[in-house]
């Protein structure tokens, strides 16, 4: 079967400066009201129809502390470990594609187990519209419970890290929040960083932030914000910035860099390793 590579979520359209900073998570900076933008869901393209038939996993279900109902694609390593990966997808939702993505990452990283959680409860978008749809009705306090549920079931002694790419990337950055003391790394693809100063403080791992110096929404600006805040709240950033557009990593798009893509993807696969 041919290896078709995970799309990452393209995001160049022109925004407006309160759009630029209203993004990704949490209530000061959400990424919902981009939906309603025709320009901003213009520049999406459909994923390509996959179906991935060799899959590792599986899908399981636990329970969230809003009294639901969580759920997850799960690889669990070959070997006992209380390694996790919380993979948090972008718009397009818990596709086959992100799927095939935790495959790759588990079985890249060795003596881990990898939980891509499911964001929006079930749907999964194929269009554009679809995704914007899917992408604003999913409530910031449902995906932060969804994350605290997969939190707890990776249980009390996990060793969580934690991985997104732009909507997703920002919630990378929640789930190592979220973690607690149990967080052990994060590797967030040019997502939205967190402004909260009191969350920044609460952080207990080292972050490896992935950007691009010619994004016009997550601006380079906007990551040395991220720099100045992380060291005003004395944890540990490492940023590498590319001479790319955002999603660089996508190859699927236009803005695909393939050097950029590859030298970060070794750049969190050694940030990741280095911690298990």
């Amino acid at each position: 079967m041919k290896k078709i590579i995970l799309p990452i979520l393209l995001l160049a359209a022109t925004l407006t400066s309160a759009q630029k900073m209203s993004c990704c998570t949490g209530p000061s900076n959400d990424m919902r009201p981009m939906a309603d933008d025709p320009q901003f869901v213009a520049t999406h393209a459909a994923p390509l129809p996959f179906n991935y038939m060799d899959q590792a996993g599986k899908m399981m279900s636990f329970s969230t502390p809003d009294g639901k109902t969580g759920f997850a694609y799960v690889v669990m390593a070959p070997t006992s470990t209380e390694n996790f990966l919380i993979i948090t997808h972008e718009w397009w939702g818990l596709n086959d594609y992100i799927k095939q993505r935790a495959d790759e990452l588990r079985k890249t990283l060795g003596n881990i187990n990898v939980i891509a959680v499911d964001m929006y409860d079930g749907k999964v978008a194929t269009s554009p519209d679809s995704a914007g749809k899917y992408m604003k009705a999913a409530s910031n306090d449902r995906i932060i419970n969804i994350l605290k549920g997969a939190i707890t079931f990776a249980g009390k002694d996990a060793k969580i890290f934690s991985l997104g790419w732009c909507f997703g990337g920002g919630y990378a950055l929640q789930t190592a929040i979220a973690a607690g003391n149990q967080a052990a790394g994060c590797v967030m693809y040019y997502g939205m960083p967190e402004t909260d100063m009191d969350k920044l403080k609460s952080l207990n791992c080292n972050v490896l932030g992935l950007f691009a110096n010619m994004d016009k929404w997550i601006s380079p600006a906007v990551v040395k914000t991220f720099q100045d805040n992380m060291e005003k709240a004395g944890k540990q950033l490492t940023v590498k910035s590319y001479n790319a557009d955002h999603a660089f990593a996508n190859p699927s798009n236009p803005h695909y860099d393939k050097a950029a893509s590859e030298d970060a993807n070794k750049a969190a696969i050694a940030f990741i390793k280095a911690k298990l």
